[in-house]
């Protein structure tokens, strides 16, 4: 392993972070395609459509928009409660526990027909990406989102300026790195929009390749390389 990567946890490497973003891609476009034409995993869309709402005098529909935000509330709140009981378990790290309660997640919603009330399923990919999104933080000491692009584009951008700038190669390779996140995203929506037609719901579970692969190295890593780091917090937590 690169000397470098034996200073991270394995829920910190780059190439976890990819994969997640992969899912996420592959997420997004689902619930856009089929589930609703909404994008679950993040919530400005929701402040948005309810302030519209609210503001055109049509109030039901507009508070409807809390159950998703409280949702994505209520997957902070736990991903923030559970890392310290998890930790005394000793078995797993709590990264490896939640990307295995993606997949269940997932997994399930793949039996939810189409004809079922799509805000369920919505609701349900709201929880897990806030999830996600609160409990992968740092990629190598860099600052990262797991389920949606704008700072990855803003940091890209920054990244070539200052390398234009001064020559900044430390500001380029950085900026590189989000953008590879950014690749990884749309990659993954690619993929999914794909499979949408011809697997229809089912066509979440491809997101569960990717969640696996990561599930595997997460896992392999709490059993052998990350065994006595149990204690360590990864970082920006």
């Amino acid at each position: 392993m690169n000397e470098n990567k034996k200073n991270y946890l394995a829920c910190e490497r780059k190439e976890v972070f990819l994969l997640l973003m992969f899912a996420a891609g592959m997420m997004g476009a689902y619930t856009f395609i089929l589930r609703g034409g909404v994008f679950c995993n993040a919530q400005t869309a929701n402040f948005v459509m309810m302030a519209v709402y609210i503001g055109s005098g049509m109030y039901s529909q507009g508070l409807y928009y809390l159950i998703p935000v409280c949702a994505y509330f209520m997957g902070t709140v736990v991903s923030e409660l559970l890392p310290n009981p998890v930790k005394k378990i000793h078995l797993f790290r709590w990264d490896t526990y939640l990307v295995a309660f993606e997949i269940l997640v997932l997994f399930g919603i793949g039996w939810i027909p189409l004809s079922v009330n799509h805000h369920i399923v919505q609701v349900m990919i709201n929880f897990i990406a806030s999830m996600q999104y609160n409990t992968f933080r740092q990629a190598e000491s860099i600052p990262m989102a797991t389920t949606f692009c704008t700072n990855h584009l803003r940091q890209t951008g920054i990244g070539i300026v200052r390398f234009l700038r001064k020559n900044d190669t430390k500001a380029l390779s950085k900026g590189m790195s989000h953008l590879s996140m950014l690749i990884s995203f749309v990659l993954g929506g690619i993929v999914e929009a794909f499979f949408c037609s011809l697997l229809l719901e089912k066509a979440i579970w491809m997101a569960l390749i990717p969640l696996m692969i990561n599930f595997i190295l997460l896992a392999y890593s709490d059993l052998k390389e990350d065994r006595r780091d149990f204690s360590k917090v990864p970082s920006g937590h």
